[in-house]
Order: C-alpha cells, then structure tokens, then sequence
C-alpha cells in the first residue's frame, strides 16, 4: 500500500499561505489548508477562499474545513479552485449534501473526525468519500502530542474498508507516522515536524522512508 505524504499548512495571512506553499510544493503533490473560524476550533486562521482564484501553486491543494456549518462555505472553497474538501462530521447537520455539492463539483470530498469520535458516528458514509481524515490530536492548534487511542479506529476503520484511504493528521512524525501506516492508514498529515524542521525536504523523505518500511 502506497502512501502519501501532505503538508499542512496553519497559516494567518495569504502571504504567509504561498510562503508555506513554496517551501514544500517540490517535493509533495499535495499541501492541506487548515481553514479555522475561531467556532468549531478554538483558533482563527486566514479564512478568504477568493484570494486563492488567480494563484497557481505547484501542487493540489485540499481545504481542510475545522469550522462550523461548513456547508455553508464549501462552494466557495470549491469556486477558489481546491481539488479536495475535509469537513468534520462533528460540524455539519447534513454531510450528504456537501458529499453532493462536491460530486457535483467533481472535485474530492473528504471526512474528518476528531479523535474522541467514534468511527459508528460516520455510519456509512466511508462508502460515500474518497477519504476519511481521522485526528490524532484535538484540532485548532499546531505542535500536539500524537493521541495513541486512535490507533485502534484506524485499525477497525481499515478492516471494515479495506479499499478506503484513511489519513491521519495531528503529532505527526516519523514515529508516529510508522504506527499509524500499521494499523492502516495511507495518507500521513504533518504539520509542524515539517515546518519546524532545519530541512524541509529531508523531514519529508524520513517519514516517507518509515512509511516504505512497512
């Protein structure tokens, strides 16, 4: 089982935004956005979905929506050129109906959970998606501590679907990215230890060399 390697980018303004993009956009092929509104997460990020129609970046971009009501909003996301939406099953009351705003779209729709939700609480919806997003840390801040409890939802979630993609994001590193491919995932979202690191590339090619060890 390939797996794929995102960054993901906490950003407070569209300028900050690009910068991130182009330290990573050469050696990955996607980059996630993490879109916070101060509601749904406890912290605020650059939220302008329009500022992105007239850029170009080297690789695909997925908005990752931690904010409240996100059917609200995934359009402009999807007008703004994003090829994937993640939104939480935990902030929406109709997730079918941003599965359908994205189908219709043609673009990729995503689900994430939080780490203390129950995988039972998507009910059928795995079937639906081309991901489900599972956190390993609480949302809203950069730099947490990787939760091992979601181990074992990344491990029923896997059985249950064997030809699902599920991503883990949150206290991704080399380690912890090692754990969760074992138990299944094919999608590692790292944040900080990318970021934060002296060598971008050579923090990108360590956890790709603990993901092709399995």
């Amino acid at each position: 089982m390939s797996v794929e390697i995102i960054p993901a980018i906490i950003a407070k303004n569209f300028k900050e935004l690009k910068e991130k993009i182009e330290i990573v956009e050469q050696y990955v092929r996607w980059v996630q956005l993490d879109i916070m509104d101060g509601n749904f997460v406890p912290n605020f990020t650059w939220n302008k979905p329009a500022e992105l129609k007239y850029y170009d970046p080297g690789v695909f971009l997925e908005a990752h929506l931690m904010i409240s009501e996100p059917e609200k909003y995934v359009g402009d996301w999807i007008d703004a050129g994003v090829k994937r939406i993640i939104f939480h099953i935990e902030a929406t009351s109709d997730p079918h109906a941003i599965i359908q705003i994205c189908r219709n779209k043609k673009i990729d729709v995503g689900v994430a959970i939080n780490p203390e939700t129950d995988i039972e609480q998507i009910g059928a919806i795995d079937e639906l998606v081309d991901m489900i997003l599972i956190l390993g840390v609480t949302p809203g801040f950069g730099g947490q501590k990787f939760k091992s409890s979601i181990v074992s939802k990344i491990k029923a979630l896997r059985k249950r679907n064997p030809h699902l993609t599920i991503g883990v994001d949150g206290g991704m590193n080399p380690k912890t990215a090692k754990q969760a491919i074992e138990a299944g995932a094919n999608v590692i979202v790292a944040g900080s230890y990318i970021f934060e690191s002296e060598d971008v590339e050579k923090a990108v090619d360590k956890i790709k060399t603990y993901a092709n060890s399995q």
